[in-house]
């Protein structure tokens, strides 16, 4: 059984830099994965899979600094929500609805990031994220 829990956050200053610097991270790299899909079929003809732009983030990582200070799972979950972007439009196309070609996310439309397995912790009436702090 899953379990989700939603909680109303009180983060400080410090913290809410933190959220909105992991959240434009999140939201760049799913316009880059995003572009590198559109661009493989294009050129190429082929479709990328989660899989595989998920196995370059340790790669990614050492070509652009900034993203070690995001939790790997949060990053792994960007990975996962164009996948299953993507695959939510072919299972619309095969039905013949109304696709929605998958699109570029602005910063109103990126407001969420999630820690699917491991990265927080709860103490007592807080919770404490990974690489952003106590809150």
């Amino acid at each position: 059984m899953l379990r989700t829990y939603k909680f109303r956050l009180y983060p400080t200053t410090e913290q809410q830099e933190k959220i909105g610097f992991t959240l434009e991270r999140c939201r760049l790299l799913y316009n880059r994965l995003l572009e590198e899909r559109i661009l493989a079929y294009k050129t190429e003809g082929k479709k990328l899979s989660y899989g595989q732009q998920a196995n370059t983030f340790s790669e990614r990582k050492q070509h652009i600094p900034t993203l070690k200070e995001v939790h790997s799972q949060v990053l792994q979950d960007v990975a996962r929500r164009l996948d299953k972007t993507y695959q939510a439009f072919f299972r619309r196309v095969k039905n013949g609805e109304k696709a929605g070609f998958p699109r570029y996310k602005s910063i109103s439309r990126y407001d969420s990031f999630t820690y699917p397995q491991s990265g927080f912790t709860f103490e007592g009436s807080r919770l404490q994220l990974s690489k952003i702090g106590e809150v």
